[in-house]
């Protein structure tokens, strides 16, 4: 069955784009500092030095500087920076201090380290 009249068949009236914006929040490209603090399987506190990337109400996009790779939909504790929170551009929750996310997404592995390049965290 063609992507099209699936799409159409649950209320749709016109096909799904490529270029159709399905974010509901705006999306700010920002390099703030921080860190992102979990406990492995094993109950052990980590932590990896990060830098954001790309940020929204509801989301965010870090890379990680350093650290073990973080596991898909671990529940991390993200945290930017103090001298970075009282920026007008970070959603609210940024700058209260650490906001409870899950990983919702693992970036492509690189070559060089082996570890994913970056991690996108929905803000819980």
């Amino acid at each position: 069955m063609p992507v099209e009249m699936n799409l159409q068949s649950i209320g749709r009236t016109s096909p799904l784009t490529w270029t159709q914006e399905r974010r509901s929040a705006d999306r700010q490209r920002v390099g703030v500092p921080g860190r992102i603090i979990w406990r492995d399987s094993r109950g052990t506190s980590r932590f990896s030095s990060i830098v954001t990337r790309d940020l929204s109400e509801h989301a965010a996009y870090v890379e990680c500087l350093s650290g073990p790779p973080i596991p898909l939909h671990r529940l991390v504790h993200l945290q930017l920076d103090r001298s970075m929170r009282g920026f007008e551009l970070l959603p609210a929750a940024l700058r209260q201090g650490k906001v409870l996310s899950a990983v919702s997404r693992v970036g492509a592995v690189s070559n060089v380290t082996g570890l994913p390049e970056g991690y996108v965290l929905r803000l819980l």
